[in-house]
């Protein structure tokens, strides 16, 4: 960092006072139309947020769009198979979301209260920011829990989300700190410290507080502390990007400490990214009678309840991997190369996966019956895959 220093100093209650009307007047004229933004139903706001964890909102929107059709209440959440809410999950990774939400919507049902009738009061006062017509809410038995220390010991529920949804579904001047609004604040208030060291990320957490209290003494505006959290939230997605920030563009760019000092690439300081580190697996596609060879992951690990090809990690530097892999699952390799090789990345991990078409009956005497189980084309395609197995399901088969 070139020389914004170690003291930062305290904002005043003035600069609070000019950054939240600014906010909330470009937020009302540049808010993206997202379909979870035309309700105040927090059952719909709470899928989304969950959703949103980890997964961009260009992916999550048809993902949404699709689990409030199939499961509109939080009951239809409880009664549905784990199978059913992987297969609605499928593609978005990060599977212990689901698993929380299911056992997040039990609890509710489990301590929750009743509904005197079939509506929520917060639901029939919607004003979505950007002006569209509200959808149909969905409505169940029983009620969401408002409070806010009830909403964070929901299973799968931090401070961040608890504060989205308390200040977007029932505009509770509760604060939130995600990436996106870390990157605002660093920038704006010029806080050069790790984001991640306690003491910082307690004063960012102060600020975030700060600022949504503020709004809510706003008495003209509908909805300013729902409003507020996510103009920072926008802001850090639209303008105040993690490299090349449009800070022409910037409703609070006078206000800001990093575009005066031009501070913008060197704040956050997030420190040294961690090392990343390859790792190389190989796949077996194994047909018998018109059927495919594949196995459920096992609880408590990555990727929990998904189906995939047997596969077994290799070293990267294993000369011919595929036939190390095959002595280890006891299968033997067909042809001379894979069918399909896929990239991708999990966390710090680098994965190469390649897929080679095999049979049973490998050198080990110990794997002559794979573990697993034999499903047609068909039934494959209604179980859900992690990504990777998914491709290779697709190169192997076809879609359906």
């Amino acid at each position: 960092m070139s020389a914004p220093g170690t003291r930062n100093s305290k904002p005043g209650t003035d600069k609070v006072r000019k950054l939240v009307p600014a906010l909330l007047t470009w937020f009302s004229a540049n808010a993206r139309d997202l379909p979870w933004r035309r309700t105040r139903d927090p059952y719909a706001i709470w899928v989304s947020e969950i959703m949103l964890q980890q997964t961009q909102v260009k992916t999550v929107i048809p993902y949404w769009e699709r689990w409030l059709r199939e499961l509109p209440t939080i009951e239809s959440v409880v009664k549905s198979s784990p199978a059913k809410l992987h297969k609605l999950w499928e593609g978005m990774g990060y599977y212990t979301r689901v698993r929380n939400l299911q056992k997040a919507a039990q609890q509710i049902i489990a301590t929750g209260r009743r509904r005197v009738d079939e509506s929520q009061t917060e639901i029939g006062n919607r004003q979505p920011a950007t002006g569209n017509k509200s959808e149909p809410p969905h409505v169940g038995c029983y009620e969401f829990p408002r409070d806010f220390d009830d909403i964070l010991a929901l299973p799968g529920i931090g401070r961040y989300t608890a504060g989205a949804i308390a200040s977007i579904a029932f505009d509770q001047p509760q604060p939130v700190l995600d990436g996106n609004v870390i990157r605002v604040l660093t920038r704006v208030f010029g806080i050069t410290t790790d984001p991640r060291e306690k003491k910082t990320n307690a004063r960012l957490w102060l600020l975030a507080g700060e600022l949504v209290d503020h709004a809510s003494r706003i008495t003209h505006h509908t909805a300013p502390c729902s409003h507020l959290n996510q103009s920072l939230m926008e802001l850090g997605a639209l303008i105040c990007a993690p490299r090349l920030p449009q800070c022409e563009a910037c409703p609070v760019n006078k206000l800001c400490v990093a575009r005066k000092k031009n501070w913008q690439e060197q704040i956050p300081n997030l420190g040294k990214r961690e090392t990343t580190t390859e790792r190389r697996f190989v796949a077996f596609v194994v047909e018998r009678d018109g059927e495919f060879l594949v196995r459920q992951r096992p609880a408590g690990v990555v990727n929990a309840q998904l189906w995939e090809f047997p596969n077994v990690e290799v070293g990267a530097r294993v000369g011919n991997p595929q036939h190390f892999a095959a002595s280890e699952a006891g299968l033997k390799v067909i042809g001379r190369k894979p069918f399909c090789t896929i990239k991708h990345s999990i966390t710090r991990y680098r994965i190469t996966l390649e897929a080679w078409r095999a049979q049973s009956g490998g050198v080990s005497s110990n794997y002559s019956k794979p573990a697993g189980r034999w499903f047609a084309p068909k039934q494959l395609h209604r179980r859900a895959f992690t990504a990777a197995h998914r491709r290779i399901l697709h190169a192997a088969v076809g879609t359906e």
